[in-house]
């Protein structure tokens, strides 16, 4: 192999409701910093690149009549996306006191990297999986 890859340049999300999931990800620090329309079936969809730090985000809606193929869809989503924090313990329960979804009843220890780690999820307005995640 002649290349390298350096490291991810942004995770697609598909959304049914653009404008939902972009003030979510704004209350959890993103921009939006391009939004642009795109050809689906002969129809205009919508999408919008939302960026925190070096993270990058594009969150689509396709056209209204295919909507239901994502509300449908069985296969093909994203199991997580994990998200670098320096104080896991202060995220929490900043996300906590801001009402979000959190599955875990604290930050989770586990045994990875040289002291370990601690994570947590929230749940997305598409029930996509968020992990928040401090390695020690």
């Amino acid at each position: 192999m002649n290349f390298k890859i350096e490291k991810i340049q942004h995770v697609g999300i598909p959304v049914t409701n653009l404008k939902k999931s972009v003030i979510f990800y704004k209350g959890l620090g993103f921009d939006e910093v391009m939004r642009s329309q795109f050809d689906h079936n002969s129809e205009s969809g919508t999408v919008a690149m939302m960026q925190s730090g070096d993270v990058i985000i594009e969150l689509y809606e396709f056209p209204e009549k295919d909507l239901a193929e994502i509300r449908k869809r069985s296969d093909g989503h994203i199991d997580h996306i994990a998200f670098d924090v320096a104080d896991i313990d202060a995220v929490f329960n900043e996300l906590k006191e801001l009402g979000h979804s959190i599955q875990e009843e604290t930050p989770v220890y586990l045994p990875f990297w040289k002291n370990g780690c601690k994570y947590f999820n929230i749940i997305g307005p598409d029930k996509e999986r968020l992990e928040f995640n401090q390695i020690l």
